[in-house]
């Protein structure tokens, strides 16, 4: 009869209402949905769910999606009504329905979601049970992996911050255990789609905060710890045989702060055990591994970042040793070396040092400087560092640090500012060592240098450049490439070095000297020049002890450096004694510095290696190429300065040592036109000789001035003698009495 009614008399169906075969609905299957709604539910409580049952459900919802919104609406009023009996497996049938459905009817997802979400929400909020919060995570979970495009972002994003409130639960119950690891599952969710839609939730911080507040640290601080004690083996056993104990003032961090983190393991979520799945760390560290995905270029990053920094301030984690931030960091950056965005985490780490909660607290500071240090190390042992903009930042703030060490402030906060100025050299030697290119560098000094300021200030700038130098010229060193001086720093320094302020000028001459000539200088020494720029105060303000400790620390890192590194034992003429290490600042305004200066002793042991001639090209250390221009132009600046009439003897002896280096380097060099730039080294002490002797020039300049040009030029053109060679010369200057010159001509 339904044959008949649809095929011969159409208009029966709308026409007779007495038959039930003419009637229109008798042709579909009006209670059969219905059916299959009843059967998935147990008849009695001890009758298990049928999976067959809710998979037939959804087959047939699949093959009639008009049926589906019905479907949906019995499932989720359903749902309501068990809740309120506490009927929890039947909560479960539902839940497991909804997942079925979400996975076979993904293509019709648009008839149910609303639906899904209303219960989803219902789940959360449960709070009676655990298990049914459990059950809305993973139904959010799979409802988030369903989506093929942003319609339902903001339905998500509601949701945010009750996944957040409840991967924060406290307690170690399984229940608890397994609700938090439901809910980090469901974040990680979040984050994947937030990566895969380009849409970052405006509550992100929250899913920051919770993976952070999961993640497994403990376990990887005991690891650290084992191999910290092995680290620190060969060191306390060099203090015990130096004898040394007590605190000392310094980077007592750097060791455990420069040891590299493991690779970590990247997990799979679809390969996890049951174990791995109930487990909430395992998913704090796959919602990290997602947010590096999602971290693709620099703007992401900072998004990602930004919570983490603000977390790690808040909770106390920047310390490199025991701290969150280094384990968190560190991962990151291995699982960004594929896309080769780890200099961008290690740019991040050090902009930070500019944040509100960490710019005044130079504690704060030393250990977020620390943090980025290991990561140089770790970034650079893979790959390298091709941009290194941030270098900036790090003088910048060590400047800071100068310049407030140099105020009158209490010994604490001085302790403060020394170990944060060590950990930026550090952190700098680390990162010029994954320098691929120095040139940035260069240029970064060229264009400090363009307006140096006096006072305080400037002399905070130059110690800054001078501890830069100093990494730069020991990375380079130990690549073995031999470049040119670069052009627009040396226009920089020949500038400087006729600066009003004659400490600024002393500073040009070292960094010319360090770049130029490394191995002209070494640890210990490149700490005493430091600290000259400390200012005058705090080194009345100090005790004995501290100067004690702070030269006892100096020649331990130095033994500490030639025993691990395996280094070759310096020249037996390179020993230094403690009394020349010590730079006094009223003797240096008083004319006696020159005498203890630590250049001056080099003045001698260069002097003896160059008279040796073979050893010195046998040897050949590393040295900056310097062009006859550039030459020529040191030459005429040296001139300029040798007249200035405020001269101290740091200036004099500044550019007796830049002489001296120079002439080193053009005996060192094959030079076209050599014997005329050899010609005019020998001119200019004999110029300056000239100009003195010179009645006409009486008055220019003070007495104590043309004394201590009178030294310069003597030193200059003795010393050239004894590298060339011509005796004759030597035996004159030994043999004039010694009540005629002054002693201070014999440092050489």
């Amino acid at each position: 009869m339904g044959v008949i009614s649809r095929k011969i008399f159409p208009a029966c169906g709308n026409m007779c209402v007495c038959c039930p075969a003419l009637r229109s609905r008798s042709r579909q299957p009006v209670k059969r949905y219905r059916k299959l709604l009843a059967d998935i539910f147990p008849k009695s409580p001890d009758e298990p769910p049928s999976e067959r049952k809710i998979i037939k459900l959804c087959e047939y919802a699949a093959k009639n999606p008009f049926r589906i919104p019905k479907i949906a609406k019995y499932l989720e009023e359903r749902c309501y009504k068990e809740l309120r009996s506490e009927h929890i497996k039947l909560v479960n049938i539902i839940a497991e329905s909804f997942n079925k459905l979400l996975s076979i009817c993904k293509v019709q997802i648009a008839y149910f979601a609303v639906d899904v979400l209303n219960v989803i929400l219902e789940l959360l909020s449960y709070s009676k049970d655990e298990t049914i919060q459990t059950l809305g995570c993973q139904c959010l979970s799979r409802f988030i992996y369903c989506q093929v495009d942003a319609t339902y972002t903001h339905s998500i994003e509601k949701l945010v911050r009750k996944v957040c409130m409840l991967s924060q639960e406290h307690g170690e119950a399984r229940e608890k255990r397994c609700l938090r690891a439901s809910s980090l599952q469901c974040l990680s969710a979040m984050v994947w789609f937030m990566a895969e839609f380009s849409h970052i939730f405006v509550d992100f911080d929250e899913i920051v905060h919770s993976a952070l507040d999961n993640f497994d640290w403990s376990r990887q601080n005991e690891e650290a710890d084992a191999r910290e004690e092995a680290h620190h083996n060969w060191v306390d056993e060099v203090i015990r045989c130096e004898g040394r104990g007590g605190s000392v003032i310094g980077n007592d961090n750097r060791s455990s702060c420069l040891i590299i983190q493991p690779r970590p393991e990247v997990k799979d979520p679809s390969l996890l055990t049951r174990e791995e799945i109930e487990n909430p760390e395992i998913w704090a560290q796959i919602c990290i591994q997602r947010m590096v995905e999602l971290a693709k270029e620099s703007t992401t990053m900072r998004r990602v970042l930004d919570p983490m920094f603000v977390y790690f301030d808040s909770r106390q984690h920047w310390a490199p040793q025991k701290g969150l931030a280094m384990i968190v960091l560190s991962r990151m950056a291995y699982f960004m070396e594929n896309s080769g965005n780890q200099r961008l985490i290690l740019a991040s780490v050090i902009h930070h040092l500019d944040h509100k909660n960490v710019m005044n607290d130079p504690q704060l500071k030393t250990c977020v400087v620390q943090v980025a240090t290991s990561l140089a190390m770790q970034i650079r042992s893979g790959s390298g560092l091709a941009e290194i903009v941030f270098v900036g930042v790090l003088c910048r703030h060590l400047r800071k640090s100068l310049q407030a060490s140099s105020e009158f402030v209490g010994e604490q906060e001085l302790n403060l500012n020394i170990s944060l100025q060590n950990s930026i050299d550090d952190c700098l030697q680390e990162i010029a060592n994954g320098v691929i290119d120095a040139q940035p560098l260069f240029d970064l000094m060229a264009i400090t240098l363009e307006n140096i300021p006096s006072g305080v200030v400037g002399r905070a700038t130059i110690g800054s450049l001078i501890i830069l130098a100093r990494a730069l010229t020991l990375a380079l060193s130990r690549l073995h490439s031999q470049q040119g001086f670069p052009e627009a720093l040396l226009v920089q320094l020949l500038k400087v070095m006729l600066h009003l302020d004659v400490e600024a000028r002393v500073g040009a001459h070292l960094i010319f000297s360090i770049l130029l000539f490394p191995s002209s200088f070494h640890t210990h020494e490149i700490s005493s020049l430091r600290s000259r720029y400390l200012g005058q105060h705090n080194k009345r303000h100090s005790h004995a002890a501290s100067v004690s400790a702070s030269a006892s620390i100096t020649a331990l890192l130095e033994k500490l450096r030639r025993n691990r590194d395996s280094t070759k034992a310096e020249n037996h003429g390179n020993i230094v004694h403690d009394q020349e290490r010590d730079i006094v600042a009223e003797d240096w305004n008083q004319g006696c510095g020159l005498k203890n200066s630590p250049n001056f002793y080099k003045f001698t042991s260069i002097i003896d290696r160059a008279t040796g001639s073979p050893s010195l090209t046998d040897t050949e250390p590393y040295v900056m190429k310097l062009t006859e221009d550039q030459m020529a132009q040191l030459l005429s600046a040296f001139w300029i300065q040798a007249n200035l009439p405020d001269n101290l003897p740091s200036n004099i002896e500044a550019m007796a040592h830049s002489f001296i280096l120079t002439l080193i380097v053009l005996r060192m060099k094959n030079l076209k036109d050599r014997d005329n730039l050899v010609i005019r080294f020998f001119q200019l002490p004999l110029s300056l000789w000239t100009m003195l002797l010179d009645q006409s020039n009486a008055g220019i300049m003070p007495p104590a001035c043309q004394r201590s040009v009178y030294v310069l030029s003597a030193g200059m053109l003795a010393f050239a003698c004894k590298i060339y060679q011509i005796h004759d010369l030597n035996d004159v200057f030994a043999s004039l009495p010694m009540s005629d010159v002054s002693k201070l001509i014999w440092f050489c």
